[in-house]
């Protein structure tokens, strides 16, 4: 169950794994601001997913200065790992990690948030269902104009905000929240 539950995790944290249905976007976000050249020593670290209703453990994601890889609970690397690169672009604004994933000519967003327990939230905008897509494009739909892109079996549905636009979309509740809890720095063995 947790196992599955982190997958689900995976998938928004994975470009390799993206959905089929994605919120998308022409360049990366925020547009304007700076890509940094590495992850900063205040997000690196080990993180276990939570399960929101259990609160039962998963596996590790490791957060390190070239970007992120995660492993099982014997330490072993199961999905590989995202590198910073012109494919994996991560800026930092208003206190928020703005992470780009590029999938075919499209960004793909997740965000993270440090919380002052040390633990990160992990954002993304869910559009999963049929149900989940619907309303969320309906509401974006209010704010900004909305592009639907068919490529193979994947559909973007791509949105342009300013980043103004785009803190109040996260300041406004339209992102998903998922926690990832800080681990004891583990020593080398």
């Amino acid at each position: 169950m947790v196992r599955l539950k982190l997958i689900g995790l995976v998938l928004f944290w994975s470009v390799a794994l993206y959905s089929c249905k994605e919120v998308s976007f022409p360049q990366t976000q925020p547009a304007g601001v700076a890509a940094l050249a590495e992850v900063p020593a205040g997000l690196r670290g080990h993180y276990n997913a939570v399960d929101n209703v259990t609160r039962e453990k998963g596996d590790t994601l490791i957060i390190e200065s070239w970007g992120y890889r995660f492993t099982d609970k014997n330490d072993k690397d199961w999905l590989g790992r995202g590198v910073l690169s012109d494919s994996l672009v991560v800026k930092f604004y208003e206190n928020v990690y703005f992470v780009n994933f590029k999938a075919d000519n499209q960004w793909v967003l997740r965000l993270i948030r440090k919380k002052s327990t040390g633990d990160l939230e992990f954002l993304y905008l869910d559009i999963q269902s049929d149900e989940k897509r619907q309303e969320l494009l309906k509401r974006l739909g209010k704010r900004l104009a909305i592009k639907e892109i068919k490529r193979q079996d994947d559909t973007f549905y791509q949105i342009n905000p300013t980043p103004q636009q785009l803190m109040a979309l996260i300041n406004e509740g339209f992102f998903t929240a998922q926690r990832l809890e800080k681990m004891e720095t583990r020593l080398p063995r």
